[in-house]
């Protein structure tokens, strides 16, 4: 899977379908046949689609963990809770079922977020009070995570 790029901006209809936006559509595109996995997200009020095949690359890792080490157990159930899998209409649409709109409280206005490898789906006042960086330095969050890789590549 191709690295995925952007943030974008849709309305959600009285169903719960929200219409994908023509350039994430297009990043999408060997994905449509496949389908895709929409879960809650482990750390965010928001939903993550995954393409199929970057899901069957996630439970291929979960799949190795030893199902009778009981944190393992309750890792894999609360990570699989709520997920369904879904595709995206011929007119473009991703119907999202009523329990994860309510997880990811979303309600008129919606944001898909690229995130590198997935697509995250989130109400956008929720979204934008998560990227305001009122809790969280990003210079020094930046910092912390990338400050110490070493690149080969000599990109900065």
């Amino acid at each position: 899977m191709n690295t995925i790029v952007g943030t974008y901006e849709c309305k959600v209809d009285a169903k719960g379908r929200l219409l994908l936006p023509a350039p994430l559509k297009k990043q999408l595109a060997s994905s449509l046949q496949n389908g895709f996995v929409l879960k809650r997200s482990v750390f965010q009020s928001c939903l993550e689609l995954y393409p199929m095949e970057e899901w069957d690359l996630m439970m291929q890792k979960i799949n190795k963990l030893n199902r009778f080490v009981k944190k393992n157990n309750d890792f894999i159930r609360r990570f699989t809770a709520g997920v369904k899998v879904v595709e995206i209409d011929t007119l473009g649409r991703l119907l999202v079922p009523k329990d994860l709109v309510a997880f990811a409280s979303i309600s008129k206005d919606v944001v898909f977020s690229s995130a590198v490898n997935i697509v995250e789906i989130w109400d956008k006042d929720l979204y934008e009070k998560s990227i305001s960086g009122e809790d969280v330095d990003f210079a020094d969050l930046a910092e912390e995570v990338m400050g110490n890789t070493n690149n080969d590549n000599g990109i900065s």
